[in-house]
């Protein structure tokens, strides 16, 4: 794909803006759309070219790359009024970046073979200041003709690209597994770390023994580091990471595999949504813990 030319992004929040930003800085041609108007504001003040529709995007492009928040968005993206199935340019490629259940992921792999689309699988992970950067990871599934085709957008997009293969799925398994993990580590270092406070330890130091001892995690270190500021910014929204550990639990049932320290991490972040965090940083797990 010619570096110049034009590469759609459909979903601007944080993330999607980020890679946009990234792809633009870097030359790209970019075309957007979101059903949030201030996102779309946002767009023009950088001066890409904003898209009305999906279909006005997929007219466009011959890569989509789709960032929304769950299997339903993808759904309204893909095959609603006005969906990139609806218009699309030959030989397109649709690239998912959400997390989401893989039999969703398959399901829409099928569906978008019918219009002759092809797919990446290709959850993403970081966070906005990654993704800015190019930087943050993929975690990449699909036909070996459709990643060299796109090659220098995905080398723009991430120097932390995983390749996984050729079956469809396969990004969204492993971006679950990932996930259920970091969900047990985040609940974990809180509730490490809120048996040491009310233990009366000072948490700046004790955070400190732990970030250089054998209970160091990464997920810890980052999230917990924050929280002992009082700084809940979301970065990643509370909500998410539950949405993202009920999937990989729901994924584990399919098969059969228990998966009990992730069912009570699942408990946890549901506490703490509905004590009100949703909106916060997932980091606020701490905040469950403590009260």
């Amino acid at each position: 794909m010619n570096p110049k030319s034009t590469t759609g992004i459909i979903g601007i929040g944080s993330m999607g803006m980020a890679m946009a930003r990234n792809l633009q800085i870097k030359g790209y041609d970019i075309a957007v759309c979101d059903v949030n108007p201030k996102a779309k504001e946002s767009a023009r003040a950088f001066d890409m070219h904003v898209c009305e529709s999906p279909a006005e995007i997929a007219n466009r492009c011959d890569l989509i790359i789709i960032v929304v928040v769950n299997a339903a968005q993808n759904e309204a993206v893909l095959f609603g009024e006005d969906g990139v199935a609806t218009s699309v340019t030959d030989r397109a490629v649709v690239m998912l970046c959400s997390t989401i259940a893989p039999e969703d992921t398959i399901a829409f792999a099928h569906r978008l073979a019918k219009h002759n689309i092809g797919i990446l699988d290709a959850p993403i992970s970081g966070g906005p200041a990654r993704a800015l950067a190019g930087s943050m990871s993929i975690m990449l599934a699909g036909e070996e003709a459709h990643i060299q085709r796109h090659q220098s957008v995905l080398d723009a997009l991430s120097d932390k690209i995983f390749r996984l293969g050729s079956v469809i799925g396969d990004g969204a398994k492993s971006k679950l597994v990932n996930n259920l993990l970091a969900g047990i580590n985040l609940v974990g270092a809180a509730e490490a770390m809120a048996l040491g406070i009310k233990l009366g330890l000072e948490p700046h130091r004790l955070l400190t023994l732990i970030n250089a001892s054998s209970g160091q995690s990464m997920i810890g270190e980052d999230r917990m580091s924050r929280a002992l500021q009082l700084d809940f910014a979301p970065r990643a929204h509370a909500h998410i990471l539950c949405k993202d550990i009920a999937l990989a639990v729901a994924m584990s049932d399919t098969i059969g595999h228990d998966t009990p320290m992730a069912a009570q991490a699942l408990e946890i972040f549901k506490a703490t949504l509905a004590k009100g965090y949703s909106e916060l940083d997932d980091a606020a797990v701490l905040k469950t813990y403590l009260e």
